[in-house]
C-alpha cells in the first residue's frame, strides 16, 4: 500500500522525518517496501508563460509559440495541444530533461522548418495522470520560472508498505498512523464524524436474503448531486499511490478505502431496477458486467447485490456497469457493508479479481466502522457534490465483535524473552486501542477493538442476552484465550522494537544432533546413489500413466483411476515406475538413443490403502553395455538386472547368504530370463530378469531389454546392536574345487546351500564358478563346479582333515540334490 507523508500527518500529529518513520514501521513489523519521491522526475520542469502563440507556417495542426520560463530569454517552442494559446501559464522542459511519461530525454530539434528549443507538457507527460488533451493549465498569478513541484507541492515523500495478511487495519492510512502514535512516534489525532440529519426516505431499502452473502448492511441516498471531476487535492492524492481520478463520487469511495480502510459503492438509483438492493448467492447463469469491462459467470458460491433486474456488484470485491455513477448522475446510493473474509478471498481467486476492496474485506475491516463511514461518506459527498442526504436503509445486525483477552505478564518473559512492568504493558496496549477491563498484580484482561480481527479472543457474553449456555460454552473456552495471549505478546513486545527482543537458542534435546532423514528415507537416497554410482541416469517421472500401458505391468484396480488427469493418457496410478522407465526409454529408442540405462526411486501403486503405495527402486538397461578398456560392448542381458539389484541390496546391508533366488517373477519379465531375490520364503524383495518380448514389441522397446524392481519398504531394519570385534585367524585359507553332476533342473543355489551348511565352522565362503552340460554327460544332467574356502582357525588341517570335510561336503550334496561327484 502507498501513501503520502502528509495524509498520514492528517491522522498523526507528528514532526518526525520520513526516515524516521520508516525506521519505525520497520521495527514495528510493518515493512517498508520503499520511498519514492516525485519531485525526483520532475524536479527540473519550470512554470512557464506563452508571450505569443502562433499559427505554424507549415503545418495546420501545429502552432508555435514563444515561451518565458524566467530566465531573461524567450524559447521558441513548436506545439499541438488545442489550448495553446498567449497568455497561458503551463509547464515547460527544457533540452536535457527526461520526460517520464513518454521516457524520452528531451533535445533541441526543427519541425516542419521551425526550430522548437523546450516543450510544453501535458498530464500524462509528467507521469501525473492519463489527461493528454492539451496543456497543463495553471493561474494567471503562478510565479513563471518556478519549479513546478515547488509550487504544486510534490515536493513529498511517498511510501510503500507490505502488509502481512492478519494486518487487515494496517490497510487504512489511520490505521498505520495508530501504530506509529503507539510506538511513541506522535499522537493520534481524534476522528469522529458528526452524524447527518436526514432531509427525506430513502429510495432504495436493503434485503439480506441469504446470512452467506452479508451480514450487515447501511446505505443512504444523497439527491441533486452534481457529479464530475473531485477537486484537484483528492486527484492529487489518488494520483500519487497510483490511482486514476475518475469522479468526485467514485473517487470519494477510493478515498474511504485507502485513508480508513473501508470500502464503499455507490449506485445511481435511476439506473438501480425495483426500490430493492438484495445481498443474496448468485443464481445458475447469471452474469456480472464488471467496471473493468470484463463480464464474469458467477457460480452459486458467490455473493452478490442484486436488484430487480439481476446482479449489480461482486459483493465486497467490484462494482457492475449497469448501475454505475457518471456525469449524468443526479441522485446517488452509499453502500457501506460487512462481508465474509473467506467468501471474498475464494470468489476473488475463482474469477482472478483483484481490487483493493478484495484486499480489505478478505483481511478483515472494522466491523463497528459501518455508521461512522456511513456519515463521513455523506459529507464528503455532499461536500464535493452537493445535495440532500435521505434516511438510512439498514440490513442484518451488527455482528458480535466485543471480545476479552487476557495477558500474563510472566508470559512476555517466556514467550517473548523480555521482562517489561506492568504499566509499561498497559500503556502500550491502550494506545493501540485495547481498553483494560480489569487488573491483577500478575495478569491483564483488555477489550479488543474492533479493527483488530487478528486477536483471537472469547467472547463477551453479555453482548447477546440470548446466546444459548451451550454456544457460549464453546466460545469462551477452547484455544482461544491460549491465541489470544500470544497475540498480546507480539503486540507489547513489537511496539518496543522487533530489534529490542532478545535472540534465544532452542533448547538442545540431545548433545549429538539426531539424524536429519529416517530410515525410510537414507535407504531411497542410499538406493538412488548406489544406482547412479552403477551408470543408471536418474529419472523423475509422473506416477501415473495409461490404463493400457499400467496393464501391461500389473493390475489397474478401479479405485487407482483418476477421476480428473491432466492428460488423457495419464489417468491410471502406475503399478511400478518400471513402466514410466520403460515408456521413457522407448521414447529415447524413437529418438535414435537405443542405448539407456535409467533408474528412478519412487511409488509403485496397488490400491488406496497405505499398505498398497509402494517405495521402489527400479531400473532399466536397454541395447548394450558400454564399452571399455576392460572389454567391448555387449548386449545387456539378465544378469546385469540380477547385479543391479544385489549391489544396492548389499550396500542397504542385506545379509546376501540369506538370499533366495527363485524362478516365479511376474509377467511382463520373460519366463526363462528372469527371477525373484527372497529373504525366507515369503519375503520378496526384488524381482529382475529380461522383459517379455511381446512386452517391447507393445512399448517398441529394443528387444532383450532388462529391469528390476526393488522393494524397499520388504527390506528389514537393521538389529541395532555392537559389532563385535572381527575374528581374524592367523592361518592360512585353502580352497577346493568340486564338480557335481546333478539333475538339470536342481537349482544351483540349493546345492551351494547344501555344501555351505556341511561344515559350518571351517566353510567360509561357497561359489559357483562354472556350469557344463553337453557332451560326455549323461542326458538330462548338467555339471557345477564350486570353490569351497576352508578357514582354520586353531591349527594347520592336515590332509586327512581336509579328506574329511571334502566328504562331508560330497555327502551334504548328494542328500539335498542327489549330485554325485563327477570323475
Amino acid at each position: 500500500m502507498k501513501f503520502q507523508l502528509s495524509w498520514l500527518r492528517e491522522y498523526l500529529d507528528t514532526d518526525a522525518s520520513v526516515d524516521e518513520i520508516a525506521t519505525t514501521l520497520n521495527a514495528i513489523g510493518i515493512e517498508v517496501e520503499g520511498i519514492e519521491n516525485p519531485a525526483a522526475a520532475l524536479s527540473s520542469f519550470r512554470v512557464a508563460r506563452v508571450i505569443e502563440a502562433v499559427q505554424h507556417p507549415n503545418a495546420d495542426r501545429l502552432r508555435s509559440l514563444r515561451v518565458d520560463i524566467g530566465d531573461g530569454r524567450e524559447y521558441s517552442v513548436v506545439c499541438g495541444a488545442p489550448n495553446a494559446r498567449t497568455g497561458l501559464v503551463g509547464v515547460a522542459a527544457l533540452p536535457g530533461d527526461y520526460i517520464p511519461g513518454t521516457e524520452v530525454t528531451l533535445k533541441v530539434g526543427e519541425i516542419r522548418g521551425v526550430k522548437s528549443e523546450a516543450m510544453m507538457l501535458s498530464k500524462r507527460e509528467m507521469g501525473l495522470g492519463d489527461d493528454h488533451s492539451g496543456i497543463v493549465e495553471l493561474p494567471e498569478d503562478a510565479p513563471v520560472g518556478a519549479r513546478y513541484v515547488d509550487y504544486a507541492g510534490l515536493d513529498e515523500p511517498i511510501l510503500e508498505i507490505k502488509v502481512t495478511p492478519n494486518r487487515g487495519d494496517a490497510l487504512a492510512i489511520r490505521g498505520v498512523a495508530r501504530d506509529l502514535a503507539a510506538a511513541g512516534l506522535g499522537t493520534l489525532k481524534p476522528w469522529a464524524p458528526p452524524p447527518i440529519a436526514s432531509v427525506y426516505e430513502t429510495p432504495l431499502q436493503w434485503r439480506i436474503e441469504d446470512p452467506r452473502a452479508c451480514t450487515w448492511v447501511l446505505g443512504r441516498a444523497i439527491r441533486k448531486v452534481k457529479n464530475g471531476p473531485s477537486p484537484q487535492w483528492l486527484q492529487d492524492r489518488l494520483t500519487a499511490i497510483g490511482l486514476r481520478p475518475i469522479s468526485a463520487l467514485v473517487d470519494v469511495t477510493n478515498w474511504f478505502t485507502f485513508a480508513l480502510g473501508r470500502p464503499l459503492h455507490v449506485f445511481d438509483v435511476a439506473k438501480v431496477k425495483g426500490s430493492t438492493l438484495s445481498m443474496r448467492m448468485a443464481r445458475p447463469g447469471e452474469e456480472l458486467q464488471a467496471l473493468n469491462g470484463k463480464t464474469y459467470a458467477l457460480t452459486e458460491e458467490d455473493g452478490i447485490i442484486a436488484d430487480a433486474a439481476g446482479a449489480e456488484a461482486l459483493g465486497g470485491i467490484i462494482g457492475g456497469e449497469p448501475s454505475g455513477c457518471d456525469e449524468t448522475t443526479t441522485e446517488v446510493f452509499i453502500e457501506c457493508a460487512l462481508f465474509d473474509p473467506v467468501r471474498i478471498a475464494l470468489s476473488g481467486r475463482r474469477h482472478n479479481v483483484f481490487t483493493d476492496a478484495r484486499a480489505r474485506f478478505e483481511r478483515g475491516v472494522d466491523q463497528a466502522l459501518l455508521p461512522a463511514a456511513l456519515d463521513a461518506a455523506t459529507a464528503m459527498i455532499i461536500e464535493l457534490c452537493g445535495g440532500e442526504p435521505s434516511t438510512v436503509s439498514e440490513a442484518g445486525s451488527e455482528p458480535l465483535w466485543r471480545r476479552e483477552a487476557t495477558l500474563r505478564f510472566e508470559r512476555l518473559s517466556g514467550l517473548g524473552g523480555l521482562m517489561l512492568p506492568p504499566h509499561e504493558v498497559e500503556g502500550r496496549l491502550e494506545r493501540l486501542g485495547f481498553a483494560v477491563t480489569a487488573r491483577g498484580h500478575d495478569r491483564l484482561t483488555v477489550a479488543v477493538p474492533s479493527w483488530r480481527n487478528d486477536v483471537a479472543a472469547h467472547i463477551v457474553l453479555d453482548q447477546d442476552p440470548t446466546l444459548a449456555p451451550e454456544r457460549a460454552r464453546v466460545a469462551a473456552e477452547g484455544c482461544a484465550a491460549v491465541e489470544a495471549e500470544c497475540d498480546l505478546v507480539e503486540e507489547v513486545l513489537r511496539l518496543g522494537g522487533l530489534d529490542a527482543v532478545p535472540s534465544v537458542s532452542l533448547p538442545v534435546s540431545s548433545p549429538v544432533p539426531l539424524p536429519s532423514l529416517g530410515a525410510k528415507q537414507v535407504r531411497a537416497v542410499l538406493a538412488r546413489r548406489v544406482l547412479a554410482s552403477r551408470g543408471l541416469q536418474d529419472a523423475v517421472t509422473y506416477g501415473f500413466l495409461e490404463t493400457r500401458v499400467a496393464a501391461m505391468f500389473g493390475e489397474t484396480p478401479a479405485s487407482l483411476h483418476l477421476e480428473n488427469p491432466i492428460a488423457s493418457d495419464l489417468d491410471q496410478m502406475r503399478p511400478t515406475p518400471l513402466a514410466s522407465l520403460a515408456l521413457a526409454a522407448a521414447q529415447n529408442a524413437a529418438r535414435g538413443f537405443a542405448d539407456v540405462a535409467l533408474s528412478e526411486v519412487g511409488g509403485g501403486y496397488r490400491d488406496t490403502t497405505p499398505a498398497g503405495q509402494l517405495a521402489m527402486a527400479c531400473g532399466l538397461r536397454a541395447g548394450q553395455t558400454p564399452a571399455n578398456w576392460a572389454m567391448p560392448a555387449r548386449p545387456v542381458d539378465a544378469l546385469d538386472a540380477k547385479g543391479d539389484v544385489l549391489a544396492v541390496l548389499e550396500a542397504l546391508g542385506v545379509p546376501m547368504a540369506a538370499l533366495q533366488v527363485t524362478t516365479d517373477a511376474p509377467g511382463h519379465y520373460h519366463p526363462g530370463r528372469s527371477g525373484m531375490l527372497r529373504q525366507g520364503p515369503k519375503v520378496v524383495l526384488a524381482q529382475f530378469g529380461q522383459l517379455h518380448p511381446r512386452l517391447c514389441a507393445a512399448l517398441d522397446l529394443p528387444a532383450g531389454s532388462v529391469g528390476f524392481e526393488l522393494f524397499l519398504d520388504a527390506i528389514p531394519e537393521p538389529k541395532r546392536r555392537k559389532k563385535a570385534a572381527p575374528e581374524l585367524s592367523a592361518l592360512q585359507p585353502l580352497r577346493r574345487d568340486f564338480a557335481f553332476l546333478v539333475d538339470a533342473d536342481v537349482p544351483a543355489d540349493k546345492l551351494l546351500r547344501a555344501v555351505a551348511a556341511s561344515e559350518r565352522t571351517l566353510i567360509t565362503d561357497v561359489v559357483l564358478f562354472d556350469r557344463y552340460a553337453g557332451e560326455r554327460l549323461p542326458e538330462g544332467k548338467v555339471s557345477l563346479a564350486l570353490q569351497v574356502t576352508l578357514q582354520p582357525r586353531e591349527k594347520t588341517l592336515t590332509d586327512q582333515e581336509i579328506e574329511a570335510i571334502g566328504a562331508k561336503i560330497v555327502a551334504a550334496a548328494a542328500k539335498a540334490t542327489g549330485a554325485t561327484l563327477r570323475a
